[in-house]
Formats: C-alpha cells, structure tokens, sequence
C-alpha cells in the first residue's frame, strides 16, 4: 500500500473510533490501541508533509497559537430566543403563530444547554470554519480551537457536497469540570466558577494545546440547510448519521401540554443530567411553516426558549463580614452554613449594601433562602422569620473602615458606603494595581494577586505607576521569588508598555469607566489631553456617557494625585494617545448626533454610521433630548418613533442621509 493510501485509511479509521467513542458512547478498540493508531498517523504526517489535511485526526491534539480572533461574517444570522416562563406564556405564543399558520402546528422541543453557541461551517464535507455567536451577525473565528475537541465532526461520516452551517452550543460536563478544578486545587490555582464561564474562557484560550486538554464537548441543535432533513424531528432523528452529537433527550407533539410536561419533568431532574440546563426551547417542527412565521428584528417566530426557576434552597446565616472593594466601596457578605445548590457548595453570598440587608431585614441567625443569579452568582431572595432565633438583633452598619478604621461615607443617591482613605487602606491599593494588571486592562505576565500583595506588603509599590520602577534586585530577594519568577515580572511591566490606550484608560480604574466606556472615550477624544479638557457637556455628547459617568471623569483628573500618576506612566512611556481615530472626510454633521434603527433598501447599518461619523457626526444608542437625528428604516420599532417625537428629533430616512452629506450623490 502507498504512504499516500496508508495516511487517508488511518484518518478514515481514526475519525469513525472517534465517532464510536464519543458520540455513541460505544467504543470498539482500547484507548491504548487508538493511541498507537494516532502515533502511526502522526509519524507519517511528519515525514510527508505534502500530504497534509487540516481536519486530520492529529488536528485535534492542538499547538496552533492564536494571538487574536479575527471577525467574520456568518452566512446566515444567529438570532436570540424569545423567553418564556409559564405554560401561559407558551400559549400565548401559539396564538401568535396560530395567526399565521392555520394549518395543525407539530412542535418539538429539546433542553436549553448552558454553554456557548458555536457556528460550523461545512463545505465539501469538511469543517471550514468554526464562529462565536458574536453580535448575530459575524463572530470571532475560533477554528482552531474548536477542532480539538471530539464531538466536532472535522469530516463528515455521510459526504455532503453541500455547504450549509451546524449551529450547536459548547458545555464543559459537571464531571471533567469538578476534575479540572480538583487538578487546579491541587496546584494552588485559584479555582474555576461554573461550568459556562469555563467553557467560554477554554474556546479563547490563545493555545489550542491547552484547549485540547481540556473536557468541552459540542452539542448540535440545528442545521441552517432545508435540502439535508425537510424538518425538525428528521434533523433530531438522523443528524447523528453525519457525525453530529446530538442529545437523545427530546420530545415531539402537537399539545404544547405535553411539551410542558417534558419541560416540567427535566426541571425536576437536571441535576442528573452530566451537563448544565438552563431550561428547554419549543420549536415549530415544520420548516415550511417557520418559513412563514419568519423573524422579528431579534428573535425567530417560530421558537421560544422557556427558562427555568433557578433552584432555590435554605441555609442558615452564621455571620456577616465587610470587604473594602478597589474604589472603596464596603460590601456586607453573608457567612452561610455550606449548602450545596446547583452542583456547588455555597458558604458566602453577597448582601450588596445597608439598604438590602434593610429591605429584606436580614439578621445574624436567620434562616435564609438563597438562588444563583443566572445558576451562577449566590443571592439571598428572602428571610424565614418564623425560624429567626427570639434574642434577635437588627443589624447595624458599620461606621468605620474594617481594614484602616478611616470613618465611612454615604454619598447621596448612591446605596453604598465607601471609605475615602484611597492611599493608605491596603485592600483599595492592592485592588486598583490588581485591576490595572489585569488581562483586560495590562496584561501584565507574571503579576498575579499574591504577588501584587507581597510588592505591597514590602514597601516596594503604593501604586501602579510604582511598577514601571521596580528593578529586578529588589525582587529576586522577595519570598517565593525564584530568578526566572524576577525576570518574567520585569519583562511583563516592560511588554505592558505596548499595551493599545483604550486598554490604558480603562486600567486606570476610574469610577463607572469600564472597557465599552473607555473604547468610546478613546474614539472621540484620541489623546488623554482631549479628555482632561473635555468640559462636562463636551463628555455628554460622546455615546453611552451620561451624567455620572461625565462628573466621575472631572472628578478624577481633578484630582492631583491622579494627574502626578498619569504623567509618571506619561514618563516611563505608555500609550495615551490612539492611532485608532476615524479620519474626517468632513465636518457637515459636526456636533448632530445619530441613532440608527430598522432594515435599510440601500445600506447596511454599518455603512450608514461610518459615514455620519466620518462626516463629523456622532453615533448613540438610544433617543434622548441630545439626539438631533433618527434615521428610520423598515420594520423600526415604535417607541424610538415615539420618544424621537417626545424629545423634538428630526426623523430621517437613508436617502435624506444621502442628501445631507451629498446633495447631488449617493453615499457610494
């Protein structure tokens, strides 16, 4: 036999072991004798690289390095769910459709997997491309990540010359999750929160070798195609034969009561399910009948996700402690008997703030009931006071800082108390240099919490500017500083220095300034300078900055401190200025601002506001009494019509766009 012919009979025999092994559940040879098989191949790859494939089963052990995930467009959108959250409100959907489709409706329905959806793109029978959901639109091209986890089909069992799109979801298992975190434990990492959090951060990962390692699984629910299955059920029933992993679990009928018995059965039992629910979507089974229902401007009229209740259990209150946040802010923490609620064992839920502990009159002692937020975040949603212990007291606030003993203040229309002693209280300090270095603001390797604490507690850093004069002889003497720890945290303040001025400011860590805020700010403004000398109606004109944002950035560069910090980080050579900034073709729409709504004849929405900002003009989200111009498209919901006639804007359409900026032209 050819080498050639021995390379594409092991890929051929690789991809149906992997296919038995993990999505039927039905292995036909060892681990150990799928191993050498995979060596064999690897081997033969290795020695003739003219035979090269990229869905090949050694794809799948990962190495490629991705330093940024490019956005791409999808062929078709990836529209949300519409909720619902009663059996009510399931009826009321089909009298909706029922408007629409007289003919009987069959419905199918399937459980809601808590993960992150994930697009494929098939050609020729083999993955192209693998997307984020992104805005709907276009999302971040995750290939190769994505091709090294097993349930993705990089070749397809039945071949396929048709191009079409798989639509699934990405879960990380309670099982290989709870045994990622023990490994973690184990080596004094901190550990994982949820499973979805997990699973999102694992497909970002820059190193697909670590991706490889670890347990994601990829569930399909549709195919964007109507020549493949002429309906739902046949979807469910068959996709499995192309090398889909399907979830076996699904009803079909036409009673919606009988759907919601399959909804209100797995409710009950999703705990005993190997991955995360957050409730099950009923679809129209027909796709001729979805055809007609069609999409409103978010959402398919043809399906409705029903979210569950999120699992509620009981626990006693044993004590409560203070945390002093990086601004300042005191937050009151519920110290609670271990309880285990949706897979997790749950010892501490935050009380927020002296008006919630207020509302809800908690007291030390009280039996309490807490839910996750989302199955994710602990929350108390209310007090059994019948079982509240009779020497009871109510709780009063503390009045100083728990860590500095610094008088706190309550700032008028805010539930917060903050202690204002910002230099000289260490876990502010250590917050706002931990938030500075963090991945989404400087990215500093080497540089964790610890770390941080240890430089803080030797007298070494007060603040994130102090970073950039570190040397490497005051740190290799530190506890738990090895040589090679010293160098990679010099090296990283060093790299930081690259780090892109949006990315800066936000690392800044001024109040109510996070990373879409300071993206906005460093479009508009471009310099540091520019915004220092923004006065508050020049701030309030950028999108998304309103009034507390606006007196939070005065407040800030007013501040002296603040400005010997920022010319110290001036000094030792960050970026305060942007090469991002649209370039002005024009300044006709100079200081009028824009809100954008509905589908366009001519232009994509896209198309339209880059040319009102080029033009000068200015870009928001939503009408308010600074908007000067809504420009309406088809299928506009009413109310911006509405609260643009409120507030005096002038509604436009695309063509008086045209002829503000181009009297005698088109945009293009």
């Amino acid at each position: 036999m050819s080498v050639k012919n021995q390379i594409f009979k092991l890929r051929e025999k690789l991809h149906e072991h992997n296919y038995n092994y993990y999505v039927l559940n039905n292995p036909t040879i060892s681990d150990y004798e799928f191993d050498m098989l995979l060596n064999d191949l690897k081997k033969l790859e290795e020695s003739h690289p003219n035979y090269f494939d990229h869905n090949s089963p050694t794809q799948r052990i990962g190495g490629e390095i991705t330093k940024s995930f490019e956005n791409s467009k999808h062929l078709s959108p990836m529209y949300s769910l519409d909720n619902s959250y009663s059996l009510e409100d399931l009826k009321e959907w089909e009298k909706r459709i029922k408007k629409i489709v007289t003919q009987p409706i069959s419905y199918t329905c399937e459980l809601k997997f808590d993960g992150i959806s994930i697009n494929l793109l098939y050609e020729n029978g083999n993955l192209i491309k693998a997307l984020t959901r992104g805005d709907g639109i276009s999302g971040d091209d995750v290939t190769s990540n994505v091709k090294t986890i097993p349930t993705v089909p990089l070749k397809l069992r039945g071949f396929t010359n048709i191009k079409f799109e798989a639509r699934g979801e990405i879960v990380m298992p309670i099982k290989g999750f709870n045994k990622l975190n023990e490994i973690r434990y184990k080596e004094g990492k901190e550990l994982f929160k949820n499973t979805r959090n997990t699973a999102s951060g694992t497909l970002k990962l820059q190193d697909s070798s670590e991706v490889a390692s670890r347990p994601l699984e990829c569930l399909i629910f549709s195919i964007k195609n109507k020549d493949l299955f002429n309906n739902h059920e046949n979807f469910l029933n068959n996709a499995g034969k192309l090398g889909f992993n399907i979830f076996k679990e699904f009803s079909i009928s036409q009673s919606l009561e009988d759907i919601f018995k399959f909804i209100k059965y797995w409710e009950n039992k999703r705990s005993e399910l190997p991955f995360e629910i957050d409730g099950a979507v009923v679809k129209v089974n027909d796709y001729v009948q979805r055809d007609k229902l069609g999409y409103t401007s978010k959402f398919p009229r043809w399906a409705m996700a029903y979210k569950f209740k999120p699992q509620e259990i009981g626990t006693r209150l044993n004590s409560i402690s203070f945390q002093v946040g990086r601004t300042g802010s005191i937050t009151p923490v519920a110290n609670l008997e271990p309880v285990e609620l949706a897979g997790t064992i749950v010892k501490r839920a935050s009380l927020h703030n002296s008006d919630f502990i207020k509302k809800l009159d908690i007291r030390v002692g009280d039996y309490v009931y807490i839910e996750k937020g989302g199955d994710i975040i602990p929350k108390i949603t209310k007090v059994n006071q019948s079982l509240r212990p009779v020497n009871s007291l109510a709780l009063n606030f503390i009045s100083n800082c728990p860590e500095c003993g610094n008088k706190l203040t309550k700032l008028e229309n805010e539930a917060n108390h903050y202690c204002f002693n910002e230099d000289n209280c260490q876990p502010q300090v250590v917050g706002r240099i931990q938030h500075f270095i963090s991945r989404k603001a400087m990215d500093i390797d080497g540089l964790g919490q610890e770390t941080v604490s240890l430089l803080v507690r030797n007298g070494l850093i007060r603040n994130y500017a102090d970073l950039y004069d570190l040397k490497y002889e005051q740190i290799v003497v530190l506890e738990r500083m090895a040589e090679k720890s010293a160098n990679n945290l010099i090296q990283g303040i060093l790299r930081s220095k690259n780090i892109s001025f949006e990315r800066v400011l936000y690392a800044l860590g001024i109040r109510h300034v996070g990373e879409t805020v300071a993206k906005k700010l460093v479009s508009h403004f471009s310099s540091i300078e520019n915004i220092i000398n923004a006065d508050f109606d020049e701030l309030i004109l950028v999108d998304e900055i309103g009034d507390k944002i606006a007196n939070s950035l005065i407040d800030f560069f007013n501040d002296s401190y603040n400005m010997k910090i920022i010319n110290r980080l001036k000094e030792r050579g960050l970026n305060f200025t942007s090469n991002l900034t649209n370039k002005k073709t024009s300044s006709l729409l100079l200081n009028k601002s824009f809100v954008i709504s509905g589908v366009f004849k001519n232009y994509s929405r896209d198309a339209l506001k880059k040319f009102i900002e080029t033009n000068g003009g200015t870009i928001v989200s939503s009408v308010s009494s600074k908007t000067n111009f809504l420009v309406a498209g088809d299928k506009m919901g009413p109310s911006k019509k509405i609260k643009a006639t409120e507030f005096g804007a002038k509604i436009i359409s695309e063509f008086e766009l045209e002829k503000m900026i181009f009297p005698k032209q088109t945009l293009f």
